[in-house]
């Protein structure tokens, strides 16, 4: 059975509230799960210990046994320490392509680049014409 360390979803609407849950990866999200070991309120700031609140201890053991934490979850996890060391180990993913525009978007990009051009090729054009004017009278 595999393992995940991730967030249920409660809350009304327009008011999030998770619980850091450990469930099996086929379970639904807000299904069923094994064992509840904290919770995230992403509408307290963030700065505030009461943001994330965590057993540090449950985690610890659920990671030993096999449990894979999200990716969100391993952030959280990362902050907080037993024995010294943090939980769970978290990097900075990077995914280039997710910041670049659509293929549509990258065609008008490039659209309006070309009319610049030739707007300044054709600024440049009547700024010389005048000046071969006033040397030839």
């Amino acid at each position: 059975m595999s393992l995940k360390i991730r967030l249920a979803r409660g809350g009304s609407k327009k008011r999030p509230f998770y619980s850091i849950v450990v469930a099996d990866a086929r379970a639904p999200r807000d299904g069923r799960f094994i064992e509840k070991i904290g919770t995230y309120d992403p509408r307290i700031a963030k700065d505030s210990p009461d943001r994330v609140k965590v057993d540090a201890a449950k985690a610890a053991d659920w990671i030993a046994k096999g449990a894979q934490p999200t990716d969100r979850v391993a952030r959280f996890l990362s902050k907080v320490e037993v024995d010294g060391k943090p939980v769970a180990t978290w990097t900075n993913g990077n995914n280039p392509k997710k910041a670049e525009p659509g293929k549509r978007a990258q065609e008008r990009a490039k659209e309006r680049a070309d009319k610049a051009a030739a707007r300044e090729a054709a600024a440049a054009e009547a700024a010389a014409a005048p000046a071969e004017e006033s040397s030839e009278g």
